[in-house]
């Protein structure tokens, strides 16, 4: 009888830790393509709008499991992509694998660009090239779009983008387009 009760016991606390476990993961992976720190900035903007989201710079494609949205923040850097041990043709590799992982699994993909006009050049047109094809949705900030990329990509492929003014105003285009798709 005693035994019973203790397997009861720990039966019913690892039942409660596997669902609080499982009701706590983020619904959405957040990471970089081009490992500059604009992703940290969008991981600060989701924060400061009480969404969770798995973020990890350099996301392994075997780190996206329950998730129902993945947000690729596009910007190349030189020097991040040397503090993260890796080259460009290792990037766009580990985020081809991401965006191929997504799809497979039905995951809704936001690309965004942050950086505007400045942030723009080769090292991250390169990683638009990977990215933005594959999106659901695409968000950038004013200014990026003066050679009119976004507006060509978004009419050829049929995605729906979103130009947010400034970076502040990031918040009000994440939780219209996530709340469409139900992650928020």
């Amino acid at each position: 009888m005693f035994k019973k009760k203790i397997f009861s016991i720990v039966l019913t606390i690892f039942i409660v830790v596997l669902f609080d476990s499982m009701a706590l993961a983020a619904t959405i992976a957040l990471t970089s393509a081009g490992q500059s720190p604009d992703a940290m900035m969008v991981k600060v903007i989701l924060k400061k709008m009480n969404v969770e989201a798995d973020f990890d710079m350099a996301l392994k494609p075997d780190a996206i499991k329950n998730h129902k949205a993945l947000i690729i923040v596009v910007g190349g850097s030189s020097k991040g992509l040397g503090a993260a041990g890796i080259d460009q043709d290792q990037e766009k590799t580990r985020v081809e694998k991401i965006l191929s992982i997504a799809k497979d699994r039905g995951l809704k993909v936001l690309v965004m660009h942050v950086g505007g006009d400045s942030r723009r050049g080769i090292l991250t047109d390169a990683f638009l090239e990977i990215t933005a094809p594959q999106a659901d949705r695409i968000i950038y900030v004013t200014g990026a779009n003066n050679d009119g990329y976004f507006t060509k990509i978004a009419e050829e492929k049929k995605i729906p983008v979103e130009e947010s003014e400034t970076i502040r105003a990031l918040d009000e285009h994440l939780k219209k387009v996530l709340g469409e798709w139900g992650v928020i």
